[in-house]
């Protein structure tokens, strides 16, 4: 034993000169993965499970006389996180850049399977029945997209900086995915696909022309989408004056707003929201944010939302220590998914508030919702992996030079 402490020195030596957050601060061990990012989501998760017990309670009594019904359901959905998360751990960063196009067509194919067979709630109609369990397609949809991106950018990234054709392929694959989600309907999903399709375009260097001519007619699709559905234009018009109508189309606005009213500074206490007793629609999905901020107040949400958008940018930091090693998938993946984390949460948050129209989109890790809790624990558990191998090839790179 002796006789290794010189090396043993030398090594960590080594690891403090190029990454210092590596090792413990005590020095007993090395971090080989973000300790940080992965307690952060995990709180998230408990603190998920908590919100939901306390908001889906008088709904699940409501809808089937057993108020622990969403409550056993949310256990089970978070029995299924552990799961795949050390299934996505025990997969190497490679084996998704390989397959990032087989996985792609597989879930067109399930878009394609839920419009014939899927499940349909409430007019509309997405999710596929696997046994058992309902997976919302769509949710998949985000996180395999931002994979084939990643793989495509590497793919044909001096194709996309110099030829409009290696801009546009991406974009077409994008229109597919968007028309399918559409006829389920759902435009959350492809506001949110392409908000980070533009973003990774952006980030590999696309030609600004090209860029901007996207960003205009992502607008003008979106501006006639609304334009020729009712239900959307009223959810747009009704979120500028909810009072205009607080029993009709701005019910479900006005009677969030009340939940943060009663909210204040420190809430009203864990339990004790009003507005989730058959009066707020969504507490425990779409709105869980307003029964937090009536509960738990201002204090609350804030604290809430310090976590989301660190572990937003924790990926996107990722992102960048990637880049700068050289490796563009895992960068472009790790960019992906912090954009999404944030733009979900900002527009779940903004419509809670009545800054921005609704648009049925959870909020990540907090939201009652198995297919959103899966997919988003399988994104943010790639993300460890990545920072895990990115780790390791560092201190591979200090052993080489010790010895």
């Amino acid at each position: 034993m002796a006789s290794n402490e010189p090396q043993l020195s030398l090594f960590k030596q080594g690891l403090k000169g190029i990454w210092p957050s590596l090792l413990n601060d005590n020095s007993a061990g090395i971090e080989l993965y973000d300790r940080t990012f992965l307690a952060a989501i995990i709180g998230l998760m408990c603190f998920g499970f908590v919100m939901v017990m306390s908001a889906s309670m008088p709904e699940a009594e409501k809808l089937t006389g057993n108020p622990f019904h969403f409550i056993y359901r949310h256990i089970f959905y978070l029995v299924g996180c552990i799961v795949i998360a050390f299934a996505v751990l025990k997969v190497e960063v490679s084996h998704w850049e390989k397959n990032s196009g087989m996985l792609m067509i597989g879930v067109l194919v399930m878009l394609f399977a839920v419009l014939v067979v899927g499940t349909s709630v409430n007019g509309a109609r997405r999710w596929l029945a696997i046994g058992p369990v309902r997976i919302q397609v769509a949710e998949l949809a985000k996180f395999v997209f931002i994979v084939y991106m990643a793989g495509y950018l590497v793919r044909r990234h001096g194709e996309l900086r110099e030829n409009r054709k290696g801009f546009y392929k991406p974009i077409g694959v994008y229109v597919l995915f968007a028309v399918l989600i559409l006829l389920q309907p759902d435009l959350g999903t492809v506001v949110v696909l392409f908000v980070c399709t533009v973003s990774l375009l952006f980030l590999a260097g696309a030609r600004i022309t090209d860029f901007m001519v996207l960003i205009l007619l992502g607008i003008a699709t979106f501006v006639l989408l609304v334009l020729f559905e009712p239900y959307r234009m009223r959810r747009v018009t009704s979120f500028m004056d909810p009072w205009e109508d607080p029993f009709g189309s701005g019910y479900q606005l006005t009677q969030s707003l009340m939940a943060y009213g009663r909210g204040d500074w420190f809430g009203q206490g864990l339990g004790n929201s009003i507005q989730k007793l058959a009066y707020l629609p969504e507490a425990h999905t779409d709105f869980i944010f307003a029964v937090i901020g009536e509960e738990l107040g201002f204090m609350g949400i804030i604290a809430v939302l310090i976590v989301m958008f660190f572990i937003a940018l924790r990926a996107i930091r990722l992102g960048n220590l990637c880049l700068q090693m050289q490796r563009p998938f895992e960068s472009y993946v790790a960019y992906g998914v912090g954009i999404w984390i944030c733009f979900q949460t900002v527009v779940n948050v903004g419509a809670s508030i009545g800054m921005l129209p609704t648009k049925g989109l959870t909020l990540p890790f907090i939201s009652y919702g198995g297919s959103s809790l899966w997919v988003m624990t399988a994104a943010v558990m790639l993300l460890v992996r990545i920072d895990h191998e990115r780790r390791v090839s560092l201190i591979q790179a200090v052993q080489g030079r010790a010895k």
